[in-house]
């Protein structure tokens, strides 16, 4: 249900019982008028059309704007034919206006259907021709009418606020309905194709030779498709990511400036062997950056299978921190011995150099690398989310 419907539903009560009040009002004072005929034919019209509109004012789809017109019409009209009623001294006195406090009605029918904008339309016109009626600005009308006008414009606004709420509630509905169908496919996949597969891969490394192939294809398949179920990630192709890691910082600088979700650039690096963490949250960092940390992902990971071979474990762990975003990437292999990597670089090969911390240092970043002998080895990739700033920076420098 609707939660503006009970105030439709009070709003046809209001019209009813307002309605008999201001005709209680003319049957009390009926000699005082100078034409009662006048109201009674006021009346006799407002009777039949309070109970000929009832379903109009049941909810917001039959409360049409030509029913608002017509009904804030009658109200006014019922104003201005006070004066036509009414003896001169009974309005100067301060007497009520024919429909009386029935015409707030049909301001409230403007405030339910169209918010305080609408309210404050309605209690505008209302308060102007309430002005008309008497004649002067006297202190109990401008009373009345500040009150009509304060009221509906307070009522427009909690019904815009509770639609808004609504609206929201509908939305979290929909996502949680949304969440409980994907651990059910999770459940089902789980339970079904991702044994399979991984019985596929145990299978094949058994088997060795071309069964071996396909059980390794099978793995990579069965990483890829838990990630895709579990997060609900649209990894981009390895070939974009490899591209980044391949082309010059000068290429990638020229791809779109348009935040992009680290996590989708790091799920192809995914395998029967590499385990990927990811926060529950999209990671978003600079497309060029996020491009570059990929690519020292990779860097990394091709280290791993290099010196601790094929058969390595490897994990990846993302963390997004307030001002940075963290990658750490661990293995299980040899770890590197001491003094291994400044010898590296003292030969010329300088992957670690170049490949990891160049990269890093370019985006104001820093790679920290931890390896103890037989204990395997951590890099820790860290670059700052304005990391674009830092990398013009750190172009100047050089």
């Amino acid at each position: 249900m609707s939660v503006e419907q009970p105030l439709w539903r009070a709003l046809t009560g209001y019209r009813i019982l307002t309605m008999l009040y201001a005709i209680g009002l003319f049957a009390n004072s009926y000699d005082e008028f100078a034409r009662p005929w006048v109201a009674v034919a006021y009346f006799s019209v407002l009777f039949v059309w309070n109970f000929a509109t009832l379903p109009k004012v049941a909810n917001a789809a039959n409360c049409t704007k030509r029913f608002l017109a017509a009904d804030l019409t009658i109200a006014l009209a019922g104003i201005l034919l006070t004066l036509v009623a009414e003896t001169h001294e009974r309005i100067a006195s301060g007497g009520p206006t024919l429909p009386s406090i029935w015409t707030a009605g049909s301001v409230l029918a403007f405030a339910i259907k169209g918010g305080w904008r609408w309210a404050a339309f309605a209690s505008t016109l209302v308060a102007v021709v309430n002005l008309v009626e008497r004649g002067t600005p006297a202190r109990d009308t401008v009373h009345n009418v500040v009150l009509v006008w304060v009221a509906s414009i307070a009522i427009g606004y909690v019904v815009e606020v509770a639609r808004a709420s609504e609206r929201t509630l509908a939305r979290a509905l929909e996502i949680e309905a949304a969440t409980r169908e994907r651990e059910r496919l999770a459940r089902d996949i789980h339970d079904s194709v991702l044994q399979v597969l991984a019985m596929v891969q145990r299978r094949g490394a058994v088997l060795g030779g071309e069964a071996g192939e396909l059980g390794r294809m099978a793995g990579e398949q069965e990483v890829a498709l838990r990630a895709l179920v579990s997060g609900g990630l649209v990894p981009e192709s390895r070939a974009s990511a490899s591209g980044a890691a391949a082309g010059p910082a000068g290429e990638t600088a020229q791809d779109s400036p348009d935040p992009v979700d680290l996590r989708t650039l790091l799920v192809p690096y995914a395998t029967s062997t590499v385990t990927l963490s990811e926060p529950g949250a999209p990671v978003p960092l600079a497309r060029a950056a996020a491009k570059e940390l990929a690519a020292a992902v990779g860097a990394a990971l091709d280290n791993v299978r290099k010196h601790a071979g094929e058969g390595a474990r490897a994990w990846i762990l993302i963390e997004d921190e307030p001002d940075s975003v963290v990658v750490t990437v661990r293995d299980d292999g040899p770890g590197i011995p001491e003094g291994r990597l400044a010898q590296a670089e003292g030969e010329g090969r300088l992957g670690v150099a170049q490949s990891i911390r160049g990269r890093l240092r370019d985006l104001g970043g820093d790679a920290q690398l931890i390896s103890v002998p037989g204990q395997g080895t951590e890099v820790e990739l860290t670059v700052p989310k304005d990391s674009g700033a830092a990398r013009g920076k750190a172009e100047r420098r050089r």
